[in-house]
């Protein structure tokens, strides 16, 4: 019997030896996503168009989109836009801005004289709008401004498109601004110059080629409608409105946000009696816009985000 117990002793031992062992369950465990670090951020311009008086609409413009906190990383300019972004650019304060821009009257830019119109190409020499750029903006060279800058002007030699975005703040403004047959041309940079808005009176395009990636545009053309002509400078400046309004026609499209404040069509190039109105009506038409901003920030922001890495 001893050896019938050890045989079946180890047959049961075979028997269990043939047997598998199941496997073990290993858990399942989620991928860990490794983050890409902060969203990019859009290179944002800021293009601000001529249109003399009613540039004080501009001041509105970057008062709301400074409280809405939007970054600008970029300004151009023609003619009032150039002056009004020059002014920003140099202290990126909207309430500087505010009271530099509201010092400003039409006797501080028009050196009117007789023997000028007579002798002259314009009816101002544009000294006198040069020397306040020069008094009231500190900065004096545009490389040194604390945003990037560029101001438009046109060669009248040749009909281009000149930026001016190294040199003297103050020359270039005042080229920028010299509205033909109002201001007399001026030499700059070995150019003869006049106003940017002859060529391109809202420019989109120099913002982009300075690698904006949005603009956010502001046109302040207007309504060109005027039955109140009675004088060569009144003919001049209603042919110099309806010709920057018709080349905004051609190049607006190209703004990613295009911001127009409504209801200054009706103030003339030269009234500086209607600042706060301007002003008022760039505060309300970027309020308005700012829906539209955001969603083209964001838009930009989804677009060049990488999604996270799975390890």
């Amino acid at each position: 019997m001893r050896w019938e117990n050890i045989i079946a002793t180890a047959g049961l031992a075979l028997l269990f030896a043939c047997q598998t062992t199941p496997p073990i369950a290993i858990p399942q465990t989620t991928p860990v996503q490794v983050p890409q670090g902060p969203p990019p951020k859009p290179k944002i311009a800021l293009v601000l168009g001529g249109g003399a008086a009613r540039g004080f609409a501009h001041v509105g413009v970057i008062r709301a989109l400074e409280q809405e906190k939007i970054p600008i990383d970029l300004v151009v300019g023609t003619s009032v836009g150039g002056l009004i972004g020059a002014i920003y650019a140099a202290d990126l304060s909207s309430f500087d801005l505010e009271w530099t821009a509201f010092q400003l009257e039409k006797d501080d830019l028009f050196d009117f004289g007789v023997m000028n119109a007579v002798t002259g190409m314009g009816f101002a020499k544009g000294d006198k709008l040069e020397a306040w750029v020069k008094t009231h903006i500190k900065t004096k060279n545009i490389e040194s401004l604390k945003i990037p800058f560029a101001a438009v002007a046109t060669d009248l030699n040749w009909g281009y498109k000149v930026v001016l975005d190294s040199g003297s703040v103050a020359r270039a403004i005042r080229a920028s601004a010299a509205i033909p047959g109002v201001f007399e041309p001026v030499s700059h940079q070995g150019k003869i110059l006049v106003d940017g808005g002859v060529v391109d009176n809202i420019p989109i395009s120099v913002a982009k080629a300075k690698g904006a990636d949005l603009v956010i545009a502001v046109d302040i053309s207007g309504n060109v409608g005027n039955t109140n002509i009675t004088n060569v400078m009144g003919v001049t400046l209603q042919a110099t409105n309806i010709m920057f309004a018709l080349n905004v026609e051609r190049s607006k499209k190209a703004a990613d946000v295009l911001i127009v404040p409504a209801g200054i069509g009706d103030i003339g190039m030269l009234d500086f009696s209607q600042k706060k109105r301007c002003m008022q009506a760039g505060i309300e038409a970027t309020r308005a816009a700012m829906p539209t901003v955001r969603k083209v920030i964001d838009d930009w922001v989804a677009a060049h985000s990488k999604p996270p890495t799975t390890p």
